[in-house]
């Protein structure tokens, strides 16, 4: 990556740290993912990485009116910038119900969807809405090898037919995220994304042939996303494409997406011979992945010693000058999607100017539901 490309004209006048949104790489990454997705109204993306109801307006300008989420903050900010379709997908348990219905009844112009991978819990979703005189329309999630969450493929038909037999849920189809295909290789990738398809093509036959309507499917992380969008099955749902990241950048280079996000720190120390410490700690970037938690722009040969709260002191290799202190450095995050969420608001830049701040909106997980 260039660092010239990141540059500010006016960084002088920044406070650090400060989160900084590119738009013209945002926009280029926009492109590059209705291009791979063939149309903005097959992308259905997941907006846990920005957060902000700005970068939500400037993705449904182009066209993709289709949005996922992780809460109900974001859920609730997604509704207010007129969302038409707005998918939960997180498993609704405890208040989380309560909260879900009261989205649905203070917006009525955003079709809500909930995801759940257990009987119970989506029995207790379907008491409630029945209670209220509703059907919620729901998508099953399905464990598509992540096992973070989902029921595992074979079971899927038996319980949604037990769940399409529950008054207060309208079944409408599968959700299934398989954010662990992380070969590096497209090829292999691809591969296990087939076979993990065919699992699931086999178990929506299943759910087909019982007479029960399973017409939508939302799939695909970053990773993957490109190997979904070859086949003609599926909305698609990638999240980091649109700010990218270093880690996801580094990793795999057929992802025609940019870094179009940095943090914009300071030398604040030399603490000892061949040190420098900025003031981007751990209250400023993600420490989410284990390892380097993301790279110096134009400083490829500095490497990471300590990361503390307010501190990230780097070792220089023998023979090179540390930066001086107070000098401006840019750095692209490893994982952006946590380190988004440290921060209350980014500075936009278009062509190496702050232009305007877009706040982060659905930062915390409650606005006032």
């Amino acid at each position: 990556m260039n660092a010239t490309a990141y540059r500010l004209r006016d960084e002088a006048n920044i406070p650090s740290p400060a989160l900084v949104f590119y738009l013209g790489k945002m926009e280029e990454n926009i492109q590059a993912a209705i291009q791979m997705a063939g149309s903005a109204s097959r992308l259905w993306p997941h907006i846990k990485t920005h957060k902000s109801a700005d970068m939500t307006r400037l993705l449904m300008a182009h066209g993709i009116s289709r949005f996922k989420c992780a809460t109900i903050a974001e859920a609730q900010m997604l509704a207010e910038v007129g969302a038409e379709h707005i998918l939960l997908a997180y498993p609704l348990v405890g208040p989380n119900v309560r909260r879900f219905l009261a989205l649905i009844d203070r917006y009525p112009d955003s079709a809500f969807y909930a995801i759940g991978d257990d009987e119970g819990s989506l029995r207790a979703l379907s008491d409630a809405a029945a209670s209220q005189g509703r059907a919620v329309n729901t998508l099953l999630d399905v464990n598509m090898g992540m096992n973070r969450t989902g029921i595992a493929t074979a079971q899927a038909p038996a319980l949604y037919a037990a769940c399409a037999r529950m008054p207060g849920l309208t079944l409408r189809g599968i959700h299934g995220y398989d954010g662990h295909h992380l070969n590096p290789d497209f090829v292999k990738r691809c591969e296990q994304v087939k076979e993990a398809m065919a699992a699931l093509n086999e178990a929506m036959d299943q759910i087909k042939a019982q007479g029960l309507p399973c017409e939508v499917l939302v799939l695909a992380g970053t990773p993957s996303f490109p190997c979904h969008a070859r086949h003609q099955q599926g909305y698609l749902s990638p999240g980091t494409v649109f700010l990218m990241d270093h880690g996801y950048h580094a990793k795999f280079p057929d992802l025609p997406f940019t870094p179009a996000a940095a943090l914009l720190t300071r030398v604040v120390s030399h603490p000892a011979e061949g040190l420098f410490t900025l003031d981007l700690g751990s209250k400023a970037i993600a420490t989410d992945p284990a390892g380097q938690r993301g790279i110096i722009l134009g400083l490829s040969q500095a490497q990471p010693v300590l990361h503390s709260e307010e501190h990230w002191v780097w070792r220089m290799p023998e023979g090179d000058a540390c930066p001086a202190i107070g000098q401006v450095q840019y750095v692209i995050p490893t994982h952006i999607c946590p380190t988004v969420a440290l921060y209350d608001r980014a500075l936009v830049a278009k062509d190496g100017k702050i232009i305007t701040a877009w706040l982060i909106t659905a930062r915390n997980r409650r606005l006032d539901i």
